[in-house]
């Protein structure tokens, strides 16, 4: 019993060890001035909400640049893993002094935790140390002067937010509840572009999001924003409809280009200086940053609505109602609602009519013929009830009335379909007129048909040699019982080929519209397909909403779950190669099938 607690007890601090957080600090003590260093904060679990601290003496050139790190290891058949965070920060040290650093603040595992804080002393460089860094400059300086192909690194300052930037705008900043307003993500450029790849795409919170851009080709055109002139590509647009009132925002948008720029040398004043030309010198590629900043909203709220309001709001028409006229007892006939225009017509729910009694009424099927376009969201919605009267008689259907909200005159607008008699003649085992007997109608024992005269079977008429085959018949199925029940257990004994298989076919069934268009000229709805089925199958797996997913929120989740650090790359580098291939030149054909064979493994794997 003593080895027993000494032993739990052990085990107790080791998960309590596991379990604590806590957040250090990777800085030097000393540096000298004009040095740039790093400051890293590192947190050995998931962390979010971190707020950095007041670098106060130093010229901060980047950060907090975020990354996170997660291992796994197996002793003695006992699996463990760790999660670490870190953000870092480059510094330049411009001011001589000691300067103390405040904490560092951010939440992890639901629980707050700080850094300590801590000093660095800056020193003013000597003669003799200057000296020596002067010395040192000037041998690279002349390293790279004597070698005439040495290119000069191209400065990240070639390329600033006023010769390359990303914005959203919109076409409305204060729209009514549940109003459609159409964002737009432009790339603004005078440098040439060879691609881009979306890093994370904006959450929305508060909107319900219809994607403009399915399977479009990107719009290009030059525009002049302040006096200068632009190459302008709307990379993406997207319908929204805020879905609460009040002051709400559009998220960033982060992305990477790859902007080409011209590699140039440093001039040596010898005679290679002659091919200093931009003709002789080579470009690359260059990754780009761009962020667009987030845009406010503010929501107004409905007026008091009335109590049939469809929920519609926007510009619509109505037409409809009943397919016949006449009509016999216990034969189906249908009622049809059909809204037209454009608005949110994906949210519309109309009051169901007002019915005889008599009808059985079934719920209504809905088909929708919505298109996405430039303008928003726009098409027809079809609500369908299918009726049965149960009874015989002449029946009115009332007047419908569907009732929506105008934006534009922010008043609601009553369409209405008029009034309809339908008769109902005798049918085939018609019920009565009389409401109780309609409602026992569907309780009531059915017609007994009789059989017939009946006469007993002779000698002679005695089927033995059927008889005989369905003893064989049934010898027969019984053993191809036998056999096929043993497969099925041998295969239930071989878990993980029975799991493979389960998950290929699932895989396959979420990749089948993918797959018809493999090989198509229009790579854009392949590509489309190939998101939808990745987001769906992580959505699943891991409960995420779909309006909530991006890469962060999947990294972070797959953190959380534990995922292996192989399987989590994977996921990554197949939701990267899946930008990366849009706009990629080359074998198109090749590229969708490497693509789509990196997706089945990865939802394979994923399942």
């Amino acid at each position: 019993m003593r080895k027993l607690a000494i032993i739990g007890l052990i085990g107790l601090m080791s998960i309590l060890g596991i379990q604590a957080q806590e957040m250090s600090v990777q800085a030097p003590k000393q540096v000298f001035q004009g040095d740039i260093f790093t400051v890293t904060f590192i947190i050995n679990d998931q962390a979010s909400d971190f707020r950095g601290p007041n670098f106060k003496g130093f010229s901060l050139q980047s950060g907090p640049n975020r990354s996170s790190q997660q291992s796994f290891s197996i002793i003695n058949g006992q699996m463990s893993s760790s999660t670490q965070t870190s953000f870092s920060y480059r510094l330049l040290a411009d001011v001589e002094g000691t300067f103390t650093v405040s904490p560092a603040t951010c939440t992890a595992n639901g629980k707050k935790i700080s850094s300590n804080s801590f000093s660095i002393k800056v020193e003013k460089l000597s003669q003799a140390q200057l000296k020596q860094r002067q010395q040192q400059q000037a041998q690279q300086q002349r390293r790279q002067a004597y070698d005439p192909w040495a290119q000069q690194p191209q400065p990240a300052s070639k390329i600033d937010n006023k010769t390359l930037f990303a914005r959203a705008s919109v076409n409305k900043s204060n729209p009514y509840l549940g109003e459609q307003i159409i964002v737009t993500y432009k790339i603004y450029t005078r440098v040439s572009i060879s691609q881009f790849g979306i890093d994370k795409l904006p959450g929305n919170k508060g909107f319900w999001a219809e994607d403009l851009t399915t399977g479009k080709q990107i719009k290009q055109y030059n525009e002049t924003v302040g006096g200068q002139q632009y190459q302008v590509a709307e990379i993406r647009k997207g319908a929204l409809f805020a879905q609460e009132s009040g002051k709400l925002s559009i998220e960033p948008l982060d992305l990477t280009v790859k902007a080409i720029v011209q590699s140039g040398r440093r001039r040596s004043g010898s005679i290679w200086d002659l091919f200093d030309d931009p003709f002789f010198n080579m470009a690359q590629a260059v990754d780009y940053p761009l962020h667009t900043k987030t845009v406010p909203i503010n929501v107004k709220p409905l007026p008091a609505s009335p109590d049939a309001f469809s929920g519609g709001v926007g510009s619509f028409s109505v037409d409809g109602g009943l397919n016949l006229n006449k009509v016999k007892s216990n034969e189906a006939v249908s009622y049809r609602i059909t809204v037209k225009g454009r608005g949110n017509l994906m949210l519309i729910t109309p009051t169901t009519p007002d019915f005889p009694s008599s009808f059985e009424v079934y719920d209504p099927q809905i088909d929708d013929n919505i298109t996405r376009g430039d303008n928003g969201v726009s098409g027809s919605r079809t609500f369908e009830w299918v009726l049965i009267p149960r009874s015989q008689g002449k029946f009115t259907i009332p007047a419908y009335k569907f009732i929506y909200f105008d934006p534009t005159t922010s008043q609601y607008v009553t369409l209405t379909i008029p009034a309809q008699t339908i008769d109902v003649a005798k049918g085939k085992a018609s019920a009565s007129t009389s409401k109780d007997d309609v409602r026992l109608l569907n309780r009531d024992i059915n017609y007994i048909h009789p059989l017939g005269n009946l006469k007993p079977l002779k000698e002679e008429e005695h089927a033995e040699v059927a008889f005989y085959l369905a003893l064989v018949l049934i010898v027969l199925l019984t053993g191809i019982a036998i056999v096929w029940g043993k497969k099925r257990q041998a295969d239930a004994i071989d878990v993980v080929g029975m799991r493979k298989r389960q998950a290929i076919r699932m895989a396959r069934r979420r990749l089948k519209k993918a797959t018809s268009l493999l090989g198509s000229e229009g790579s854009e709805g392949f590509y489309e397909e190939i998101y939808k089925a990745i987001w769906g199958c992580l959505s699943d797996k891991y409960s995420i909403p779909l309006s909530q997913l991006n890469r962060d929120s999947v990294a972070a989740c797959l953190g959380e779950k534990q995922v292996g650090a192989e399987q989590m790359e994977n996921i990554m580098k197949v939701l990267q190669d899946v930008d990366m291939a849009r706009f990629a030149p080359g074998d198109a054909h090749a590229q969708m099938q490497t693509i789509y064979d990196e997706a089945l493994e990865m939802i394979v794997n994923l399942i």
